[in-house]
């Protein structure tokens, strides 16, 4: 029922008529709604024989064509990549330094990763870490960033005899510890454990670096084979998907060959137990709007049946002296005019000249993040 009178106004200055309200919504990531990719399903999804010079994708078996994390591996000094004369530099050492220039502080690009806890006893003797892995989410997966705690990958895979089996649980350590500042955001620590639960701190072994506005995770290659070694025999081999000596961390030291290092990394995810387990985070901004009615207005309504007669008075006696009405919906206008919102009420509010209103209506939007990711591709 149309109700008669002029458009309450609403005070939009923050605090007044208006309460703005940043919620953080998480959700599953991968996409087919779960949170987990387990090694049953994991696959090397296809790509560009280009492309694989410089990043692999890790797919579901029921979508291949849908990636779900690329991995990359890169090498400082260029091992474990093909230079051939269309290429300037090793892939992999533009994949090294890449990831360097965007993820360090100006500082210390030039230095590179330093990741490798110096207490460790698999600490890189010089302090830097000369090869890395690099997973990267999916920009449509994460939404504004991946959920950190409630996350876990678990690792399997060969020792370096090429005998038994080893896994590796790991996790961030923001449960426990305060993220460093990075020029592309938070930075945790990647260390044992499951889901936020850390089992062995950063300060005893840290596996690498955590990004979540960028949805990006580094991992030092010493640390990731002193716990999964892979077979030394087979350490300059071309690695093959799903190759069962191909499953561990072993350094690479051959020039001029493509070795497929990044896939050593999928294929340790393929292992009975292994899988990747996600959730990615938005932020949903709410802005509440206070609606209210005061007692001299909204009591009267356009409805031709409001009235009777020539002289348009209220059909209903009992009315008189005190019009009633009853309130069914919210129309919230812009500046210009135009409709910008509309509410229903679950249940009609009755109003006259003796009673008030207060309505609060809520309208949700989520927050986009101008953080773009880097392709991983050919640019140095």
């Amino acid at each position: 029922m149309p109700i008669a009178g002029s458009n309450p106004s609403i005070d939009t200055r923050e605090g007044f008529d208006k309460i703005t309200i940043t919620e953080k919504i998480t959700s599953p990531y991968f996409s087919d709604g779960s949170t987990q990719l387990l090694a049953a399903n994991v696959i090397s999804g296809s790509v560009s024989d280009a492309n694989e010079k410089y990043y692999f994708s890790i797919a579901h078996s029921s979508t291949a064509t849908t990636p779900e994390f690329h991995v990359a591996y890169g090498n400082v000094n260029g091992k474990g990549g093909d230079s051939n004369t269309d290429d300037i530099k090793s892939p992999t050492e533009v994949t090294y330094k890449q990831w360097a220039n965007l993820l360090l502080p100006d500082s210390e690009v030039t230095g590179g990763f330093f990741i490798s806890s110096p207490g460790s006893t698999s600490a890189v003797a010089s302090g830097r870490d000369d090869e890395i892995f690099v997973l990267v989410s999916k920009r449509s997966n994460m939404k504004d960033r991946l959920n950190k705690k409630n996350w876990s990958i678990v690792l399997s895979g060969s020792t370096h005899s090429g005998v038994g089996n080893s896994i590796l649980h790991l996790t961030d350590d923001s449960a426990n510890d305060n993220p460093d500042a990075s020029p592309v955001g938070d930075r945790y620590n990647i260390v044992s454990g499951s889901d936020g639960t850390i089992a062995k701190a950063s300060t005893v072994t840290n596996y690498g670096f955590y990004y979540p506005d960028l949805g990006v995770l580094v991992f030092s290659q010493q640390e990731l084979s002193k716990s999964i070694g892979g077979k030394s025999a087979d350490r300059n081999d071309v690695t093959i998907f799903d190759n069962a000596t191909h499953k561990g961390f072993v350094s690479s030291t051959v020039e001029n060959v493509n070795n497929k290092m990044a896939l050593r990394f999928i294929n340790c995810l393929q292992p009975t137990g292994a899988k990747l387990k996600f959730r990615d985070e938005e932020d949903q901004v709410s802005n509440q709007y206070f609606c209210r009615v005061r007692a001299g207005e909204m009591n009267f309504s356009n409805n031709p049946t409001f009235v009777s007669g020539s002289m348009n008075e209220l059909r209903h006696t009992t009315m008189k002296g005190n019009p009633t009405t009853f309130i069914t919906q919210v129309q919230m206008f812009n500046s210009a005019g135009d409709i910008v919102a509309v509410g229903n009420l679950s249940t009609p509010l009755k109003k006259n000249f003796s009673s008030e209103a207060t309505i609060k209506v809520m309208l949700c939007s989520y927050l986009k993040i101008s953080t773009k990711q880097p392709l991983l591709q050919n640019r140095m």
